[in-house]
């Protein structure tokens, strides 16, 4: 118990009650500020197409970051515009840093329970891609622009990597 009580007081006792024990790396911060013009609440519209039926949506976003600048958590939900009642895209997604590959990770969940580890990185200033590959759809990238508070997002399919057609399309205004 002695030696529990020594553990214990010497533990404690190298942090101070100035220090953060979760200060987080500069590293992983810098990252996350450079694709922090993703944070907001957003609202706007969307369509998105599936051979030929076209489907338009509500959207809203809230994004924020977590953990100390370190995480940045996305929650995304649509509605169909003729049927507000019918939700046609749920979705959270995590983004954070891997500072030993240095890339950008992130993780997307769908209301239908799928989920998928997307590649992503910051193409400019206000630019963030994110691609997959679907096994029935071939690659597929999102591409985010978020200029003067105005979201646009385009979706992108190719079965070849080569030709690329747009499928879906969000404009949202920042709230």
């Amino acid at each position: 118990m002695k030696q529990f009580l020594f553990i214990l007081t010497m533990l404690v006792g190298s942090v101070s009650s100035e220090q953060n024990p979760f200060q987080p790396r500069k590293e992983t911060i810098d990252a996350l500020q450079k694709i922090s013009f993703l944070t907001g609440n957003w609202q706007g519209s969307g369509y998105i197409q599936m051979g030929p039926q076209k489907h338009t949506f509500n959207q809203t976003e809230t994004i924020a970051l977590k953990l100390n600048g370190t995480v940045i958590q996305i929650e995304g939900e649509g509605k169909d515009q003729q049927k507000p009642e019918l939700t046609i895209h749920q979705a959270y997604a995590v983004i954070s840093y891997d500072m030993q590959n240095k890339k950008y990770l992130m993780r997307a969940f769908r209301g239908d329970g799928e989920q998928i580890d997307a590649d992503s990185k910051l193409i400019d200033e206000h630019t963030f891609q994110w691609s997959f590959v679907n096994p029935m759809a071939g690659q597929i990238k999102f591409t985010i622009s978020v200029l003067d508070n105005k979201w646009t997002e385009t979706g992108e399919m190719s079965r070849d990597g080569k030709n690329w057609n747009k499928y879906f399309e969000m404009i949202l205004d920042k709230q």
